[in-house]
């Protein structure tokens, strides 16, 4: 219970202390490539649930 209530603090400074260990941890030039696999990633997701969407049978009655 005690962490959902942090959850919801989450503020532009806490933001900015996240995005700036991030930084640290990766890099910049190692960010660009994060990112764009992390696009791909969603963009293959999407794909996955589209072609799902498609297989169903659907109902018209």
């Amino acid at each position: 219970m005690v962490s959902s209530i942090f959850l919801g603090m989450v503020g532009p400074w806490q933001i900015v202390l996240i995005v700036a260990l991030v930084l640290l941890l990766f890099g910049g030039r190692k960010i660009p490539e994060l990112m764009k696999g992390l696009g791909g990633g969603v963009k293959e997701f999407k794909k996955a649930m589209k072609e799902d969407e498609d297989e169903k049978p659907k109902d018209k009655e």
